[in-house]
């Protein structure tokens, strides 16, 4: 339960920092859902009408408060070669289908998956994401005027000297507006967001996508839904893991799967993209003081205002100032520690980070860095834990019984040392593998455990398994292939 102040001043104070986070948002919306069109190939209006409905959508029915969703990079480069191969209308289509596949991973709760994702990986995942943030800079920051640079050390210092004077201003949109003002009264020549495309004039309006309702177009888009639903709920799922960790809130994964499948259906009935959170943008809105859903809301419907109504005032508004706040970004996202770590943490955690990082900057795609991250965290983790079973071993006063006890997980990556570690050459009448302080994980356990018993019969010894858990006892018992009287089983008690 949401926990009202007793002062006023308090909650008009997080009011007031909600809708000021938001419009600085909402101007920094703007380049991005340009460019992103531009990746895409389909009109500028497209990215636009897409930031509007899906910010607007999800601030109600995403599960984290303050984040920001939109048209994004990770979603528009899946879209290309579908726009290119049958058109926009088949994109709204996929788009719709991909919202029903998110909203499907919403109720089946695919959001515990995050558990899986290590800290090295999200690490990885931020600095790779503040690195492109940069890198998608640098068309402004090269083969430009010297205004240009000038605004953009004008709006940096702005950025970080405001703060000192108050807060109660967010300093990105006094950048933008002084940035604004000194480049009307002066003309300077440099580029305006009129530069970057047409804008739309008219709100988005209601269609259903102008497609057969075939199987056929089901065969089309079925592969190109389900890829964008799953980078979508991929980077969301992670931008929310990082709100959480900048504001000391919890939020609800399973709700935001659901809340992108919202959004993205109302965003193709209504002429848009698909998207999905923006880690830079909900950087900006967080670090400008935002912590509530209204944030969200301010960000989709203020764009919309600019589109429509402010037109002639958004069109002025250079390119240098929001270049400055998307460097802030850049530098504030970017886990400086990280680099200072690599030198205590533990080898495999650094290679996972770095790994993470080299792949999304190499690949541009956020889902196969993440996707190689946690395939080598589960490598890592499995050559460990087969690292902490052991076997020993006595031989009976008389000679004829060798007692083998296991200790630890017997799983794929253990299994293979544990059958070596049973010598049924050796000349004994019976062999007992005592596995009273061991565990039994998978077939590749139970089949090491088969080959052992199978082997020593071949050698004329008898076999006897004492102290199975009743867990790794099911498991013996339904995939193993030695009937019982090979495999005599005493439970552990």
């Amino acid at each position: 339960m949401t926990r009202i102040s007793a002062h006023p001043r308090a909650g008009f104070t997080r009011l007031r920092a909600d809708i000021l986070s938001g419009i600085v948002v909402a101007l920094a919306l703007i380049p991005e859902a340009i460019g992103f069109s531009v990746i895409a190939g389909v009109d500028p209006k497209v990215g636009l009408y897409a930031s509007v409905v899906i910010a607007c959508v999800i601030a109600f029915a995403g599960g984290r408060p303050a984040m920001i969703s939109a048209a994004t990079a990770a979603t528009a480069v899946v879209m290309v070669d579908l726009v290119r191969d049958h058109g926009v209308q088949y994109l709204f289509a996929a788009t719709i289908l991909m919202g029903v596949l998110q909203i499907l991973a919403g109720l089946l709760r695919l959001g515990r998956l995050m558990r899986f994702v290590s800290r090295s990986v999200m690490t990885g995942f931020v600095n790779a994401l503040a690195i492109l943030i940069f890198l998608a800079q640098l068309p402004e920051l090269t083969g430009v005027t010297p205004a240009t640079y000038g605004l953009i050390a004008l709006g940096l210092a702005i950025i970080y000297g405001f703060p000192r004077l108050t807060r109660a201003v967010p300093a990105p949109l006094v950048a933008i507006a002084v940035l604004t003002a000194i480049t009307a009264l002066f003309g300077l020549d440099v580029r305006t967001v009129a530069h970057l495309g047409a804008l739309p004039s008219a709100l988005p309006s209601f269609a259903l996508p102008d497609v057969p309702l075939t199987f056929e177009t089901l065969r089309i888009i079925l592969p190109f839904a389900a890829t964008l639903a799953a980078v979508g709920l991929l980077e969301s799922l992670l931008t929310a893991q990082i709100v959480d960790d900048m504001t000391d809130t919890p939020s609800d994964k399973n709700r935001e799967c659901a809340g992108q499948g919202a959004a993205n259906i109302a965003s193709a009935l209504f002429g848009g993209m698909g998207g999905c959170a923006m880690i830079g943008q909900s950087v900006i809105n967080v670090s400008s003081g935002a912590r509530g859903r209204l944030s969200t809301f301010v960000a989709g419907s203020v764009l919309l205002v600019l589109l429509v109504a402010l037109q002639d005032l958004l069109a002025i508004v250079p390119v240098a100032a929001l270049t400055a706040v998307m460097i802030m970004v850049s530098l504030n996202t970017f886990q400086w520690r990280s680099l200072l770590s690599l030198r205590t943490n533990p080898l495999p955690s650094s290679a996972v980070m770095l790994a993470t990082v080299a792949v999304v900057v190499a690949t541009k795609d956020l889902a196969i860095g993440v996707l190689v991250g946690v395939l080598l965290s589960g490598v890592f983790f499995a050559g460990k834990v087969s690292r902490l079973s052991r076997v020993t071993s006595d031989l009976s006063a008389d000679g004829r019984v060798r007692t083998y006890r296991v200790t630890g997980q017997i799983f794929f990556a253990s299994a293979g040392a544990f059958g070596d570690a049973i010598d049924v050459l050796e000349p004994v009448e019976r062999i007992v593998i005592d596995v009273h302080a061991a565990h039994f994980w998978d077939i590749s356990a139970v089949g090491a455990l088969d080959r052992v018993v199978t082997k020593a019969r071949r050698q004329g010894r008898q076999v006897t398994v004492v102290g199975l858990n009743e867990a790794s006892a099911t498991l013996v018992e339904r995939f193993g292939t030695q009937d019982k009287d090979g495999v005599p089983s005493q439970p552990a008690h």
